[in-house]
């Protein structure tokens, strides 16, 4: 009867629902949403010590790094060596693919967040491992969440960006995430604090524009936007010392805009950094003295800029070969500056055994960081301002905490 397509007696067939239009994009709602995490057991105890441990901890004096925070390579080497993977810190904080991972500065506690591709927002107490680990899941956006950080002057805030077109900031003080930037026509893809104070955020758009917003202003639009001729922008990141810089990630090129010349009319870029043969996923300025540009590049390379006179020329110092193919099942590499030793990064691998590495900017390999709980590539890689702490986010959502013991 199937052959001859017939339907089989008291067998009612179905209609197929039509398929959703790719272009549309579902969003939650606009507003607030209550810091309630949706895994959160009866007992609300432990959720409310939590929020406690994370507003007393963001009362600590943040330190930041400086010159003299950079170590000499050997007594840098030696502190990588100290840095172990324990079975207990390893932990899934959420349930999709992670796409961002962020770190609070504190000095003595160890708390990490992670975001996911389906708009998920995790938060581990890394220290509370006696038992039942510590996470608590919370449902922010309805698209992958590319960018999450909390806020180097008052990290009671923890911000999200999502791919979705929004925008939020939790703050941990009111118990709410709060919609700070919210663009129902076109999607977000990172964004970095502009101002000193981190009021001002600076925000790339797919569409190759950048805006601005202010946190401080009512509602939840921007208040200047520019085109750019950079196609897809990925990161954007923000010169440490000049602030009014920004170095770009787009598909095939990196610029760098003088943030203070967006307007409604096209952005030009105040230099561009030759030599990308592919798509580029991330370009960051180094952390301490921005004389520095590390990309990220889908041809299989990762080089190092000289942006230490960023109005002329930038020079490639470090062109270092590192396979970047992670195919489409993985989230793509993206090089990161240690913020405590400016002139080293990390990067995930696609070696085995799985590990992370980290290079110095004349290319040469300083350490590796590999264990046998460590089984599976972390794309997404973050260093603590000022501890020996290396966290390092998978495609399954997991996190592995390599710390000082």
């Amino acid at each position: 009867m199937r052959l001859q397509n017939i339907v089989p007696s008291q067998v009612i067939l179905q209609e197929e629902s039509p398929a959703v239009e790719e272009n549309v994009r579902l969003m939650k709602p606009p507003g607030p949403i209550e810091m309630i995490p949706v895994n959160q057991q009866d007992d609300d105890k432990a959720m409310d010590q939590f929020m406690r441990m994370w507003t007393s901890i963001s009362q600590e004096t943040i330190k930041t790094p400086t010159n003299k925070t950079v170590k000499d390579l050997k007594s840098y080497e030696k502190s990588l060596k100290k840095m172990k993977l324990r079975a207990e810190d390893v932990a899934k904080v959420v349930p999709g693919r992670i796409l961002s991972v962020a770190i609070h500065p504190s000095e003595r506690r160890t708390l990490v967040a992670s975001g996911d591709k389906y708009g998920n927002v995790g938060l581990w107490n890394v220290d509370d491992n006696l038992g039942e680990k510590e996470i608590y899941v919370f449902e922010l956006h309805s698209r992958s969440v590319g960018r999450l950080s909390f806020c180097p002057w008052n990290p009671a805030h923890l911000l999200s960006l999502s791919y979705d077109g929004t925008v939020r900031c939790g703050d941990v003080t009111r118990s709410v995430f709060d919609e700070i930037y919210r663009d129902e026509e076109e999607s977000f893809s990172s964004f970095n604090f502009y101002s000193a104070d981190g009021s001002v955020l600076i925000v790339s758009h797919w569409d190759s524009t950048l805006s601005l917003m202010d946190r401080r202003t009512p509602g939840t639009t921007y208040e200047v936007r520019s085109p750019v001729d950079l196609s897809s922008p990925r990161t954007v990141s923000v010169h440490p010392l000049q602030r009014e810089l920004c170095v770009v990630a787009g598909a095939g090129d990196v610029c760098i805009y003088d943030v203070r010349q967006i307007s409604s009319k096209k952005l030009r870029p105040v230099v561009s950094l030759p030599g990308h043969s592919k798509s580029v996923s991330s370009a960051y300025f180094s952390p301490v003295t921005g004389n520095r540009v590390l990309t990220t590049c889908a041809d299989d390379r990762l080089r190092v800029f000289d942006s230490s006179s960023p109005s002329s020329t930038i020079p490639l110092l470090t062109s270092i070969r590192h396979n970047n193919f992670t195919g489409r099942w993985l989230s793509r590499f993206q090089a990161l500056w240690d913020p405590k030793q400016e002139d080293c990064f990390m990067v995930g691998s696609m070696s085995r055994p799985r590990q992370i590495e980290v290079y110095h900017e004349d290319g040469n390999l300083v350490d590796q960081f590999w264990d046998e709980n460590l089984n599976s590539v972390c794309s997404i890689n973050i260093m603590h301002p000022t501890r020996s702490i290396l966290v390092g986010g998978n495609s399954s959502g997991r996190l592995h905490v390599f710390r000082d013991q």
